[in-house]
C-alpha cells in the first residue's frame, strides 16, 4: 500500500505572527474560521504556535495587554512534507497536538491540522489525548464557586 505524504494534501497556510505581536492581533487572526492556529516566527525560524484555547486561557487569567511570546506553546512539534499521513497522525497523537507546522529544510510551508487528516485516515488514528492541565479558574475569595451570583 502506498501512503499519502503531507506534501500531497492541501496544507493550510496559517498566518504567522512574531513573538512580539499582541494577543489582540493574534485573536483577530483566529476569529477567521479557516485559521486553526498561528505559527510564531522569529527571524525566519518557527519558535511557537498559538491556538484559540491559548487565547481563551490568556483572557481568563488576565486583562493586561500581553505579547504572543507569553502564551505561545513552545517548543513546537513539526513535520516534514515527505512524512506520511500516518506518521503525521502518530506525531499528533503522541505529542497531544492538533496542528503541525510543516517545515521543509527549516522553512515554514503551512500547517497540517487534524481536521485535514480526518479526510484521509480512520477516526481511531486521530484520537488525540490532551496532555495539558485543563483551564482552571480560581474562585473569588469569599464567594461560593458553585453559585452564579
Amino acid at each position: 500500500m502506498i501512503e499519502t505524504t503531507v506534501e500531497a494534501v492541501s496544507v493550510g497556510s496559517a498566518p504567522t505572527v512574531s513573538p512580539d505581536s499582541s494577543v489582540t492581533e493574534a485573536a483577530g487572526h483566529l476569529r477567521r474560521p479557516e485559521v486553526t492556529a498561528l505559527v510564531v516566527v522569529d527571524g525566519g525560524a518557527v519558535v511557537g504556535i498559538v491556538t484559540g484555547s491559548d487565547i481563551v486561557a490568556a483572557v481568563a487569567e488576565t486583562d493586561a495587554p500581553l505579547a504572543v511570546r507569553t502564551i505561545m506553546s513552545t517548543p513546537v512539534t513539526t513535520i516534514t512534507p515527505t512524512a506520511t499521513l500516518s506518521e503525521a497522525a502518530e506525531t499528533m497523537r503522541t505529542a497531544g497536538v492538533k496542528q503541525l507546522p510543516v517545515l521543509s529544510d527549516g522553512d515554514y510551508r503551512g500547517v497540517l491540522s487534524a481536521r485535514t487528516l480526518a479526510s484521509y485516515l480512520p477516526r481511531s488514528t486521530l484520537e488525540i489525548e490532551w496532555r495539558d492541565d485543563p483551564l482552571r479558574v480560581d474562585p473569588i475569595e469569599g464567594r461560593d464557586p458553585d453559585t452564579t451570583e
